[in-house]
């Protein structure tokens, strides 16, 4: 990136015949040429949170974007894995079928990775006393997150940081520490780092994110070596408040990144893409959902319970259409 006393955040509108070219000048404002070395070994987390195939486009991290940006590492390096973990209802190898990343990735011969069958190792995650994370990711040369803009009803906004939370490869672990999760959001980058973030802001979602909002289109990739100000500017672009996010605003206190908007560079078009996203509601039933993940019982009877759980989300989602879950 430009050397710089601020944070800089590239903002690039893109179409469909100019999207590579622009993941490449986002490639290159970020160096990478110094951290992506021949032969590097590099690790792309990108955010693949469902396999059905209608919530896809907005949901997951396009992958037009993704074989763009293996395409301008592959000039460096041919040992790139593109790694995600698993939900309770599923696998990545499911997400990544749906999204298009099988034939996107033996195309280019690429690996795919599956974080929740991968070796692992068990390291310190505060306030969690430790946690398994993936042991590829850990020994990358290059770690690059790859998120999509998008609101999110437990976290308000979901990018850089908040993508992480899926490199941890127990979906159990995930459940159980969601109380804690925008302390955890930090630990996890201070230890992760990605070399870079390049957001994912072709198609967003707004309203009741990371699945079951809205999509939004914006035509655009945001990209920097600092997450926090990336996120921060992502949600300033959206018309969302910072401040209002905790897992960012609390990464930022520990000084991994800057929020203030004089501390932060933004070029390109950002201004002839702003726009304001409808935040996310938070409700009982949601606040109710978050807090009970802490306890296995609930997580093994209830959500991971197919006979359980769908018919309360069913009646849940009805409440919801007759706003008598409001917050």
């Amino acid at each position: 990136m430009i050397v710089s006393s601020q944070s800089v955040v590239a903002v690039r509108a893109v179409t469909p015949s100019t999207l590579k070219g622009a993941v490449r000048d986002c490639l290159t404002r970020c160096s990478f040429e110094t951290w992506v070395g021949r032969n590097s070994l590099v690790v792309i987390k990108p955010n693949l949170c469902t396999a059905v195939p209608e919530k896809v486009q907005a949901s997951n991290t396009d992958v037009a974007v993704m074989e763009a940006l293996c395409e301008a590492l592959l000039t460096r390096t041919s040992r790139i894995y593109i790694g995600e973990s698993g939900h309770l209802r599923q696998n990545p190898w499911q997400a990544f079928a749906a999204s298009g990343y099988v034939e996107m990735a033996h195309r280019l011969g690429v690996e795919l990775v599956n974080f929740s069958e991968s070796p692992a190792v068990r390291v310190p995650c505060s306030p969690a006393p430790e946690i398994a994370m993936p042991r590829l990711l850990l020994e990358a040369d290059a770690y690059i997150n790859v998120p999509v803009l998008k609101t999110h009803a437990l976290t308000y906004f979901t990018g850089a940081l908040k993508n992480q939370w899926g490199c941890v490869p127990d979906c159990h672990d995930r459940l159980r520490f969601h109380r804690q999760i925008n302390e955890m959001l930090s630990t996890l980058q201070e230890m992760l780092r990605p070399r870079m973030v390049l957001i994912d802001a072709i198609v967003g979602m707004e309203g009741r994110g990371p699945v079951n909002g809205e999509p939004r289109r914006l035509d655009a990739v945001l990209a920097s070596t600092d997450a926090v100000a990336i996120d921060t500017t992502a949600m300033r672009l959206v018309g969302l408040d910072p401040r209002k996010s905790r897992h960012v605003m609390r990464a930022a206190e520990r000084g991994l990144g800057c929020t203030a908007a004089s501390d932060i560079a933004v070029e390109g078009d950002f201004d002839r893409l702003k726009t304001n996203f409808t935040p996310p509601p938070r409700d009982i039933a949601n606040r109710a959902m978050f807090y009970a993940t802490q306890y296995d019982w609930f997580v093994k009877n209830v959500l991971a319970n197919d006979t359980l759980y769908f018919p309360i989300r069913n009646v849940v989602q009805l409440m919801r259409k007759a706003k008598l879950v409001a917050r």
